[in-house]
């Protein structure tokens, strides 16, 4: 899909008239005066809250926004390959990966060893591993990742609108309602209208629980008596989307240039075909100077480009966004309220993304992991507001992501350095302060940090121990669900099993069958299917609330070994066909078998052929522990540790 070509135009490309591509002007009228969830901020944190929250009507749910209305541009674009598994989840990765540019080689340039102000191309690798997700990396103006956002809260059950023109003022937490009883709205919340008909009007709003997703400057995490701390690295990038002419090779590819004289720079093609951005070094800075002291403009940004460039030319023809920042990677060390002397009292004011961590945009990760933020708390909140979890599951959303969020900090401060032409390494072929080579090794070797598969959860009450890891020995627990091709038996469609865990707050239980015969009575997924669907213990009988579907809070998926063609849905056990809805029809889509054509998935992700296992698997796509299919009882503890 091509597009921008007389110039940069935001909103959705496929709609021809620029003049009809609103996004919306948000909630009309006031405030409501209570809410359950209260979330400050639309970015990219806030608004995977919020469509995840949305999607339960029996939330409520507000989210607030400084600026006038939808972002339209500039600020991030990557879109991480483990973002993309998300999306699908949210049910908009075909939109993604229709507009979005595709980043399929990552190409690398040093100095000319003949004429060292000059350029060349040093090599070139693969942008992401084989096998590593079934998604691309690609990349997509931030702008319009919030607009399939919005538009999938828009559509949901609770039809969520963003207010517009509010800037936050002030929260309290009234800790006399801050027991276990999820009942009290704790927080109260002031918030300034900033927008022409109502400025300086004056709301309040009480919550249940509040969420600050707003940015680096966060005024709720300010409230909370938190902070970021780190340090600046003393150095200054610009960034800038440009429309131009250029007889440089690479521009279509994400390339890395390091120059033996001007600094580095790094190119990432953009949607559309035409645009692309640039990341340009610029000079060190003094101890203690700001970025802001140099009061660096577009036209200097361009000048520093084109030196690197050498001997290639750049010609600008537009600028869309531009700005310049300072390296540097803040962490907060807990993203709730709770204190350090009193750690057993409840959270009820929660920080994410930007909030809470801040660093370079380098390795791409900033907008990627502030959405797994959002993801990570979004349903242990729904699970706490619909009484299905105690409060203090809330205790895990700190204690998961700010370890997460520390390994980034510590990645993206290597990785900065190693992009920096200040680099030093000890095998400088060049003695130029850096090794090319080394550069591009570096890469390769944090592919899967910066594709976003790295991330792994410490055992908790969510993430079972590692015991029977061997069963499925390819589905690490603590990791993302890391799908596979698999075909459903009842009407030999090929899927991803993945692609099954929807943004819905359901957890799931994947069960591969052994090398027994399924349809034997004494099956191993035969006995396992007998103790969810009958026994006082099954967590399915236990936590499914009366009068719902069985599946509406664990849905149990099977996966066999045999061909689709050599299975009989007829043979199958009753639970793996539950009648449900309002007329009792049968789901049909319960039982899968290995899809040998495009990667056996006993194999691809070393599940046990003779025992067979059990894979449960959160609502945010975790797996959470890995059990024997006779694992009755440790099925049995572990739901029991966190749902009443």
């Amino acid at each position: 899909m091509q597009f921008h070509l007389n110039g940069f135009e935001p909103g959705d490309p496929t709609i021809a008239d620029p003049a009809r591509r609103d996004a919306g002007s948000g909630a009309s009228g006031p405030l409501p005066q209570e809410v359950d969830v209260l979330i400050i901020g639309c970015g990219p944190a806030g608004l995977t809250l919020a469509a995840q929250l949305a999607a339960f009507p029996d939330i409520k749910t507000c989210i607030v926004e400084q600026k006038p209305g939808p972002l339209l541009r500039g600020q991030a674009d990557g879109v991480a390959c483990r973002t993309m598994e998300m999306f699908e989840a949210f049910g908009f990765s075909e939109r993604v990966l229709k507009e979005a540019c595709w980043i399929n080689e990552t190409t690398f340039w040093k100095p000319d060893d003949r004429v060292r102000e000059n350029i060349v191309r040093s090599g070139r690798v693969q942008d992401t591993e084989d096998g590593l997700s079934e998604f691309p990396h690609v990349v997509l103006n931030q702008a319009r990742v919030h607009d399939f956002y919005l538009d999938i809260m828009r559509k949901s059950p609770a039809a969520l609108e963003p207010y517009y023109g509010r800037r936050l003022l002030d929260l309290e937490v009234d800790a006399t309602l801050s027991g276990d009883d999820v009942n009290p709205h704790a927080v109260t919340v002031r918030v300034e209208r900033v927008d022409a008909a109502h400025e300086g009007q004056i709301e309040t709003i009480k919550a249940r629980y509040v969420v600050g997703c707003d940015g680096a400057r966060s005024v709720v995490r300010k409230s909370i008596g938190r902070a970021l701390h780190g340090d600046s690295a003393n150095r200054a990038w610009g960034v800038m989307d440009v429309l131009a002419v250029t007889d440089f090779p690479d521009v279509r590819f994400k390339t890395l240039i390091q120059s033996a004289k001007d600094g580095s720079m790094l190119i990432i093609p953009r949607e559309g075909g035409y645009l692309f951005r640039l990341y340009i070094e610029i000079d060190k800075l003094d101890a203690g100077e700001r970025v802001s002291n140099r009061n660096i403009t577009s036209d200097d940004l361009i000048a520093a480009a084109r030196r690197i460039f050498n001997p290639y030319k750049l010609d600008v023809k537009q600028v869309p966004w531009w700005s310049v920042y300072e390296i540097g990677q803040r962490l907060c060390d807990k993203f709730d309220d709770v204190s350090a002397d009193n750690p057993a009292r409840l959270p009820r004011v929660f920080i994410a993304g930007d909030a809470c961590h801040t660093h370079s945009p380098k390795a791409g990760q900033g907008m990627n992991v502030s959405m797994q933020d959002g993801f990570n708390l979004g349903w242990k909140l729904a699970s706490v507001l619909r009484k299905r979890s105690p409060s203090a599951l809330l205790h895990t959303y700190s204690a998961e992501r700010q370890a997460i969020a520390k390994e980034l900090i510590d990645f993206d401060r290597e990785w900065a350095e190693v992009l920096s032409s200040a680099a030093k390494s000890s095998a400088t072929a060049d003695g130029n302060g850096f090794d090319p080579a080394a550069t591009q090794s570096y890469f390769v070797r944090h592919g899967r940090y910066t594709a976003g598969t790295a991330a792994q959860y410490q055992p908790s009450i969510l993430t079972g121990d590692a015991t029977y890891q061997h069963l499925a020995a390819g589905l690490t627990i603590g990791m993302r669900l890391h799908s596979a091709p698999v075909i459903r038996v009842a009407d030999a469609k090929p899927i991803h099993l993945g692609h099954t865990v929807k943004a819905d707050g359901r957890w799931r239980i994947f069960a591969f069958g052994g090398a027994e015969d399924p349809a034997a009575p004494h099956s191993g997924i035969g006995r396992l299917c007998h103790f969810l669907a009958d026994a006082p213990q099954s967590p399915v009988r236990k936590f499914t609330p009366a009068g719902e579907d069985i599946d509406s809070v664990i849905d149990v998926r099977a996966i066999f070994q045999q061909s689709h063609h050599d299975l009989a849905v007829e043979t199958m056990p009753g639970f793996l066909l539950p009648a449900k809805g309002r007329f009792g029809l049968r789901d049909y889509e319960k039982i899968f078998s290995a899809d040998r054509r495009s990667g056996d998935i006993f194999s691809t992700r070393g599940i046990d052929r003779e025992r067979g296992c059990m894979v449960v698997v959160r609502p945010d796509q975790y797996v959470a522990h890995v059990l024997p299919l006779d694992g009755f009882e440790q099925l049995a503890a572990f739901f029991n540790g966190f749902m009443m």
